[in-house]
């Protein structure tokens, strides 16, 4: 080091996450390197320094909870599956989002996932397609009632099987699933949405007699549809569907 140049080394500063890093090699204004507080160094300027302007991959960046991390992904050049991990935490985590979507206010991200190489890598190795149709993640067909977005509790549904498990809570009542009370009547009709299509299943005196009818009708359904994409879909995703049971405190 030239001894006209000042010597910065050991000097403590904070970035824009508040998070603590160190000086440790002064070259001089325009090349430093800083060690943060969880052990990733970086070479900056020392104006990038002072400003916090220094990034550090360990920020949880995202609803305070995920980090891009170490690795060979990047949110630039994995614009795609970044979206998706970003939608997955900011559901679970994002104050505003559970306004919009209050079924995920106890849904949780698993602390393997709140680093984005590692959910990427996840990705990468579990994504597939079906011709014409879009795919998703979801959480709670593997494992019912499940609210933990993890790589075992996790599988890529398209939308049609994806549609199979939606729940209208909000619009329900008091009834059981599949179940609608008909005052004039006096009697409940069951009936099963199919797509996009409404079946009608019977009217019935008693409310569990109507969840009876639908459930059989349900879980038959859920079984034919797992038929129709048996050869594309996951085994475990195929099994689970077979399994499933609609219960009347869905």
């Amino acid at each position: 080091m030239n001894k006209n140049t000042l010597d910065r080394t050991g000097e403590v500063g904070f970035n824009t996450y508040g998070t603590k890093m160190t000086i440790v090699k002064y070259t001089n204004n325009v090349n430093i390197t800083v060690l943060f507080q969880n052990g990733y160094f970086a070479i900056c300027t020392y104006q990038s320094f002072k400003s916090g302007m220094v990034a550090n991959p360990f920020d949880k960046t995202i609803s305070n909870i995920g980090y891009i991390g170490q690795g060979k992904y990047s949110s630039k050049n994995n614009k795609s599956i970044y979206r998706v991990w970003v939608g997955i935490i900011q559901r679970c985590y994002g104050i505003n989002q559970h306004k919009i979507q209050p079924t995920y206010i106890d849904c949780t991200v698993c602390d393997e996932w709140h680093n984005f190489q590692n959910f990427a890598n996840w990705y990468e190795d579990n994504y597939y397609e079906i011709p014409n149709e879009s795919m998703g993640i979801d959480k709670d067909i593997l494992v019912k009632g499940n609210k933990i977005y993890s790589p075992e509790t996790c599988v890529f549904v398209n939308t049609r099987i994806n549609t199979l498990f939606i729940k209208c809570d909000s619009i329900r009542g008091d009834y059981p699933i599949g179940v609608i009370y008909i005052e004039d009547r006096n009697n409940y009709k069951s009936q099963c949405r199919d797509g996009k299509e409404k079946i009608f299943l019977g009217n019935y005196n008693t409310s569990n007699e109507a969840f009876n009818v639908y459930k059989k009708y349900k879980e038959r359904l859920i079984k034919r549809v797992a038929d129709k994409y048996k050869n594309i879909i996951p085994q475990k995703l195929y099994d689970a569907m077979y399994k499933y049971e609609v219960e009347i405190t869905d």
